[in-house]
Parts: C-alpha cells; structure tokens; sequence
C-alpha cells in the first residue's frame, strides 16, 4: 500500500469510530431522558405510554394514605385543573406533605395511576421547579377563564371579536 491510502484508510476508521462512539452516547443518552408532564398533560393523554416520565404539582389535601407495610403511598397530584393518582413505595422526603410541591418520576398504569420509582420535594418555602410552576400558573389561567366564562349568563356573553370589560 502506498502512503496516501494508508492516510485515507486511517481516516476512515477515525470517521467509523467517531461515529459508533456517538450513537453509543446519544442511544445512552436517550434512555436516560425522563421528560416532565402536568396533571393535565397526562389526563390528556399527551403522555408516553411505554416510557419514564415526571409529573408535578401540588400534593392534594387529605389524600395522603399509607398502606399498612407502612412504605406505600397513595396522594393525588393537582395543576389545579387536573388531578392525577400517584403511588409511590418507599421512604418519602422530608419535606413531602399535602399542599406541598412535588414531582415523580415513574411510569402510569394500565390502571391510570402513576406508580412512581422517585419523588422529589421542593426544599424550603420559596422554591418550586420552574416546570411545576408554569403548569401550575397555566392551569390557573386556564382555570380562571373557563370560571368566568361558565358564570356569565348567555345574554351577556361576548360576541364573536368583542371583549368583556369588567
């Protein structure tokens, strides 16, 4: 072999390898991505079905219930417009409580309850995830303009391009 295909053969086993060694760390990568979802996201059906994902929102009052092994857990999880059952086994954070903020990461049953493998509690009183507290402003929004419209009377509602000043 003469000395220029020696060169070009080296290159292209750099290039094989370089490329190998990058799907090797992407497919990683990919395996260990767990994106978030809101309660309303996943009563929607927006979720992965087959996948790990997170959940967050607020815990709902007076649904925290322990089963007698006293490790598993059952409490609702709210965005304040949606409400998604989690199950969770194992020994809670510390700061965990009811109307507390909250994010799971697990996968959803066939049963439609979240069986979580972790979850996280926010770690003093002005924190809260970025994505639990967008979702959570959403839902209010959302919230606050279904209320508004659904209280109105039909002779005062809107026409089409017009706007309700209050």
């Amino acid at each position: 072999m003469k000395a220029r295909q020696k060169r070009l053969m080296l290159v292209g086993v750099a290039v094989v390898g370089v490329g190998i060694a990058a799907s090797l760390a992407l497919t990683a990568l990919n395996s260990n991505i767990a994106y978030f979802f809101s309660p309303s996201q996943v009563q929607a059906g927006e979720h992965p079905t087959d996948a790990v994902f997170r959940v967050g929102g607020l815990v709902v009052e007076d649904t925290l219930k322990r089963q007698e092994d006293g490790l598993t857990v059952h409490f609702d999880v709210t965005d304040n417009a949606e409400i998604v059952n989690v199950s969770y086994t194992g020994i809670l954070p510390d700061l965990f409580g009811e109307g507390q903020g909250v994010v799971a990461k697990g996968r959803i049953g066939t049963d439609g309850v979240f069986y979580a493998d972790q979850v996280l509690a926010k770690h003093d009183e002005s924190y809260m995830p970025p994505e639990v507290e967008d979702t959570l402003q959403t839902a209010h929004a959302k919230g606050v303009v279904e209320t508004s419209t659904e209280s109105m009377p039909a002779a005062s509602m809107p026409a089409t391009g017009q706007t309700v000043t209050q």
